[in-house]
């Protein structure tokens, strides 16, 4: 690979990478982490510390998705005969 290529670029959405980006921000400083947010700098963030904030953002996703699936789908269902698979 070339020297200086982001190998660790996200393939995602740039505004799902935004929000996710924030979302970690959001749960270090509920932890009482402070990186610096200006610069994304986490060099002075132990291991211990990151692993915290990546553990707690999984913990809240997951949540997420237990009560999402819990109430159902948030998403309209198509209509009738249309799309998809064939009515029988």
């Amino acid at each position: 690979m070339a020297q200086g290529a982001n190998i660790n670029k996200p393939k995602t959405n740039p505004q799902v990478y935004q929000a996710l980006n924030q979302f970690k921000y959001e749960v270090a400083s509920e932890l009482g982490i402070n990186p610096e947010y200006k610069t994304g700098y986490w060099g002075n963030i132990t291991s211990r510390e990151c692993g915290a904030v990546g553990g707690h953002m999984v913990r809240r996703l997951i949540a997420l998705a237990e009560q999402q699936l819990f109430n159902g789908p948030s998403f309209p269902s198509p209509p009738q005969g249309t799309g998809g698979f064939r009515n029988q």
